[in-house]
């Protein structure tokens, strides 16, 4: 038997607004950023602490975020990007989707319009918690997909055939880096970098106007948002517009940012799989007491 747990009257509130907001809905719209990954056990590369401690050997090259996560980075030093971005195809190809994903699914499925999802994460969590891949847009790309570095083409390809083996204490690639199969230059993740002119985004384009075609057809939709900051607001901005263009409703769960733009929206300041545990214990509650 699981023990009672009390909460502060406000975020009950908030929690049982949301689970209305969600039984009213047509639609239901995952906007995800990087906060999404963190309850899986992913690293958190908030700030330059955060992302040293996830790759100290970076802290002592002197590479922050900005620097690694760029295309200069590949073409200064194909070891030490690949080291770096090779690492971290590994981490999200070993990583276990947490609960809050399941949860997302069986909400939207029981929706006329069903479900979509938006994202700013490129780790491709979504996919593997078997979220439709016609209704995902990845708005930075996705690192189980390369491409050329130059580009000498648009050519994008699955990264699938990449086993990196990868020195993570100096955070070098040890195995043979990928190639581009129509020059043989260097490939690269097929994800939006920092200062990059050269990323490949028809990938991307495509699943943008999928989810524009669904967007138009829902009259009620409800967006999650969820672990999404302010630093690089691609999310919160997706988020806004729903509200503004589709008549939407906002559900944002962040632990430090949980403000929302309208009284109409809920705002709660909890992780991920917290929040979402909550909404569902919610959500039971109302069904329940309906039959």
């Amino acid at each position: 038997m699981h023990e009672a747990r009390s909460h502060p009257p406000d975020l009950s509130e908030a929690v049982e607004l949301a689970a209305a907001l969600i039984d009213q809905a047509d639609a239901l719209i995952v906007a995800a950023g990087a906060g999404m990954g963190i309850d899986s056990g992913l690293p958190d590369f908030r700030g330059k602490e955060g992302f040293w401690r996830a790759y100290p050997a970076l802290r002592q090259a002197g590479m922050d975020f900005y620097r690694i996560a760029s295309p200069e980075a590949f073409r200064a030093s194909p070891e030490l990007a690949w080291g770096f971005y090779g690492h971290r195809l590994d981490l999200y190809r070993k990583t276990v989707p947490h609960a809050g994903f399941e949860l997302l699914q069986r909400w939207g499925a029981e929706l006329p319009h069903g479900l979509a999802v938006f994202t700013s994460n490129v780790d491709g969590q979504f996919q593997k918690a078997g979220f439709d891949p016609a209704r995902l847009y990845e708005c930075h790309g996705s690192i189980h997909h390369l491409q050329c570095l130059a580009p000498c083409c648009d050519h994008i390809w699955v990264a699938d055939d990449f086993q990196p083996d990868v020195d993570a204490q100096h955070c070098r690639l040890l195995s043979v880096p990928p190639v581009c199969p129509r020059c043989g230059g260097l490939a690269r993740p097929n994800v939006l970098m920092f200062d990059d002119w050269g990323w490949v985004d028809q990938r991307s384009a495509a699943q943008e106007h999928r989810l524009s075609q669904w967007l138009a057809s829902v009259e009620r939709p409800v967006v999650i948002e969820l672990g999404a900051g302010t630093t690089i607001p691609s999310v919160r901005h997706f988020s806004h517009r729903v509200i503004h263009q589709h008549g939407g409703r906002l559900i944002r769960i962040n632990p430090n940012e949980s403000e929302v733009p309208t009284r109409w929206d809920v705002g709660l300041p909890l992780g991920a799989s917290a929040g979402l545990a909550l909404i569902g214990e919610a959500l039971a509650t109302r069904r329940g007491a309906s039959t």
